[in-house]
């Protein structure tokens, strides 16, 4: 019997009780081995000290996943952010750099929320920090008193151009997606397709073109009860489909 394909998981960097932790959402775990059928990895970001080439010759695709935490905007020379905004230095420092990597091996590429976000600046583009406060937009950040499932729930629709991936995994020209997020693209990235589009207009989905692996990056949140939902058991089962396919190979 062949082995579930390994998907590492890069890790956010949190100080708790005075000491660097590194962690991710169980979500996204749960995600991993329910809705992909593979096995997760955690990835630490420990930029300096990990040989990421070696790292990533043992694996079977790379899932980006959502965070508290801000890009920093210097890595897209935008504007200084707000006093207060979470930021992680030491995974900007590790995914930022790995994802062009990942994508010229044709390593399948999952990336969600923060992922997203992550995956235009390393292409090239740009964001806005608080998308709600842009004329025209409207409100994407959830509710911080509703309770988890409010939170995760339906909360606008996106529209799939015909022809791309998202449409072809549905069979539907729109879906009702969560919202749960403050930064967005503000100038995609060169060489990409967009997936998917908001009622307002904001780009919440898009797949890198001319690249040799799977790749997809999305705006909300499909970790969230994957299993209980159409929409993200087709996106997980395709992730996790290609990445099996990679594993077969990686294993002859």
């Amino acid at each position: 019997m062949k082995s579930k394909p390994i998907i590492g998981i890069p890790c956010d960097r949190r100080i708790y009780t005075g000491q660097p932790f590194h962690m991710a959402g169980e979500k996204y775990l749960t995600a991993i081995v329910q809705a992909a059928n593979a096995i997760p990895l955690l990835i630490p970001v420990l930029e300096d000290e990990i040989d990421f080439d070696v790292l990533l010759g043992h694996l079977d695709g790379i899932l980006l996943s959502g965070s508290y935490s801000n890009v920093e905007p210097h890595h897209y020379d935008g504007e200084p952010s707000e006093e207060g905004t979470l930021h992680d230095p030491c995974r900007d420092a590790v995914t930022l750099p790995m994802i062009r990597h990942v994508l010229d091996m044709g390593m399948p590429l999952f990336a969600i929320c923060r992922g997203y976000q992550e995956l235009n600046v390393a292409l090239g583009g740009t964001l806005h920090q608080k998308v709600h406060e842009v004329p025209g937009y409207h409100m994407h950040l959830e509710n911080p008193d509703d309770p988890m499932e409010v939170k995760y729930g339906p909360s606008h629709p996106v529209s799939l151009p015909e022809g791309g991936l998202l449409r072809s995994l549905v069979g539907k020209e729109s879906m009702m997606v969560n919202s749960l997020h403050s930064q967005a693209v503000a100038r995609l990235a060169d060489g990409v397709t967009v997936e998917a589009i908001a009622d307002d207009g904001l780009i919440e989905a898009f797949r890198v073109d001319d690249t040799p692996g799977f790749n997809l990056a999305v705006q909300w949140h499909p970790e969230w009860r994957a299993t209980e939902d159409e929409f993200s058991m087709a996106m997980f089962k395709a992730f996790g489909d290609a990445c099996r396919a990679r594993a077969a190979k990686r294993q002859v």
